[in-house]
């Protein structure tokens, strides 16, 4: 199991940067797919990114790419999310999520499954993100 601590949002102005930090338990974190999703008021929770458990791939939805990197630190259990030129579209709880495939699962980091938080079993607690326009 791994336990998942998100940190880092804030109130921002339209144009600047977050960067937002998930730190997780446990001593197989290096095995595990991670996510960022993200949760409007009144709208369901989506994809941000996703990366790789040797953070050698990654996946960036169509929405944030070119604005948005995700990057992680296997030695620090960590995995970071950077924003920049973030919109008041931009405002929601981020989420952190983390799945560790079964040995032989098969799978691409865009793959359509890894964008659906079905697919994740642990979550983080979730860090306010708000951009004032």
């Amino acid at each position: 199991q791994v336990q998942l601590v998100e940190s880092g949002g804030g109130l921002v102005q339209a144009g600047g940067s977050l960067r937002l930090s998930c730190a997780a338990s446990g001593r197989t974190f290096r095995s595990y797919i991670m996510g960022w999703f993200r949760q409007a008021p009144g709208k369901e929770r989506e994809v941000v990114g996703t990366i790789s458990p040797s953070g050698g791939t990654t996946y960036i939805t169509e929405d944030v790419r070119g604005r948005v990197t995700i990057s992680r630190d296997n030695a620090e259990n960590t995995v970071d999310l950077q924003m920049n030129s973030l919109e008041p579209e931009d405002t929601a709880v981020y989420y952190c999520a983390a799945e560790k495939p079964p040995t032989d699962y098969s799978y691409t980091i865009s793959d359509a499954r890894l964008r659906t938080p079905e697919f994740y079993d642990y979550w983080g607690q979730g860090t306010q993100v708000t951009v004032s326009s």
